[in-house]
């Protein structure tokens, strides 16, 4: 029997025409069990622990995406404080993405700040988004495990010096529908070399719609294609790799 985990998904977004009862019910009907709804603002939180509170395999995080301009500010105190809730398991999603420059590179580092010290305060991992910030996101996760915090490289789509580095430095490397892409064959390479009891497999739904889904609007039951391709890759069976992610999600998040 397999089981999967899709580490990083957006179940509350207003994108899907099924409800998020019926999504987990398709997600569960392709083997996936777990399900991380993650957050991007403080104003949607509510929304995203509504969402983990509706099944007991479904957990939330907390956090503020680092490109999203005109919200609550994070401080480490609030984030520390949302994420006592037991549903809560990680911290994030945090990070910097240059790409857009909504929000300034020297703000979203603090913002970046405030996060590992929520997560240094409460012994949770982080779910890092890096977008054209490779240098600076490698700087600031090493200074995420100099504090003895880790967590995930989310919806991973660098080179395998990057990869490296944060695994180095304690943290995981996500897969999303990316890596099944026709041009993705540099981020297959890395798939490959990612150790196995480092490697997770996601969806970022409503996004990033792995093939043979692309353009479509994601959720989470199509992590199972993401999985098969990055087990196919690997020379692995899905089950291998379903089972190795999934101990790897649980392992990360604390829920074993």
């Amino acid at each position: 029997m397999i089981e999967l985990a899709d580490s990083h998904c957006h179940m509350d977004f207003p994108d899907y025409e099924a409800s998020p009862a019926e999504l987990m019910g398709h997600a569960r009907e392709l083997g996936v069990r777990y399900l991380l709804n993650i957050s991007v603002c403080l104003e949607d939180f509510p929304r995203v622990l509504e969402v983990a509170e509706s099944d007991p395999e479904v957990y939330a995080t907390v956090g503020v995406h680092p490109n999203y301009d005109g919200v609550e500010e994070p401080t480490a105190n609030r984030l520390a404080e949302l994420a006592a809730h037991e549903k809560v398991v990680g911290i994030g999603e945090t990070g910097l993405d240059y790409f857009r420059h909504h929000v300034e590179p020297a703000d979203q580092q603090a913002r970046f700040r405030a996060h590992i010290e929520a997560g240094r305060r409460m012994g949770l991992p982080l779910i890092i988004h890096s977008r054209e910030a490779r240098e600076d996101t490698v700087a600031m996760v090493r200074e995420a495990a100099d504090q003895g915090v880790n967590g995930v490289m989310h919806c991973f789509a660098e080179d395998w010096d990057t990869a490296r580095a944060a695994l180095d430095a304690g943290f995981y490397i996500s897969f999303s529908g990316i890596v099944t892409f026709k041009n993705a064959a540099d981020l297959r390479e890395v798939a490959k070399k990612v150790p196995a009891d480092r490697i997770l497999v996601e969806t970022d739904a409503p996004y990033l719609a792995p093939e043979p889904y692309r353009g479509k609007t994601n959720q989470p039951a199509y992590v199972r294609y993401t999985a098969e391709r990055v087990a196919e890759e690997r020379g692995e069976s899905l089950e291998e790799l379903a089972a190795a992610t999934t101990e790897n999600f649980l392992r990360l998040f604390r829920l074993g």
